[in-house]
């Protein structure tokens, strides 16, 4: 195992544990070049899965896209990197537990936006307006209509309307 800083082939294990989702081993590394520590994680090779996608298009199933496409959406939301990778391992699970070989990249993209709705709405639209290429304001506010009516009657306020210039 390289350490990701300074390149060097040696390290030990620190501390060794299954991930949360029991599917991977979590291992802390210590550099025994730089000292530095660092996480690896241990998974079991399955036969590949590929993901279909909309253009036909198959490409091997990948979690750090899911990964990328959630810290995209979350840039600069108040969402950790645990949640995030919690919600991955969820989206992993499902795929693995409903499909054998392929999986549709809409299935990978419902499971993406039902995820980020529960944990952060705007993360949520910003990955809705890119998942739906969104071609109009129209569009965007339909999407959005169905979360103003949830929180209006979850007993949020809506809020106040802006105020008029003299």
């Amino acid at each position: 195992m390289k350490c990701p800083f300074c390149k060097a082939d040696h390290s030990r294990v620190v501390d060794s544990r299954a991930s949360a989702d029991g599917f991977a081993i979590r291992r802390r590394r210590e550099c025994l070049s730089c000292s530095r520590r660092y996480t690896s994680y241990e998974r079991i090779e399955e036969s590949p899965l590929r993901v279909v996608k909309k253009d036909g298009r198959r490409e091997p199933f990948d979690r750090r896209k899911i990964l990328m496409g959630l810290l995209k959406a979350c840039e600069k939301r108040p969402v950790s990197m645990d949640t995030l990778e919690e919600i991955v391992s969820r989206i992993e699970h499902h795929v693995t537990d409903q499909f054998e070989r392929e999986v549709p990249s809409k299935f990978i993209g419902r499971q993406v936006m039902r995820e980020l709705r529960k944990v952060d709405p705007v993360a949520y639209v910003r990955f809705a307006s890119v998942y739906r290429d969104f071609k109009d304001v129209a569009e965007f506010v339909e999407e959005i209509q169905p979360m103003l009516k949830e929180s209006s009657r979850g007993g949020a306020e809506p809020p106040p309307p802006p105020k008029k210039k003299k």
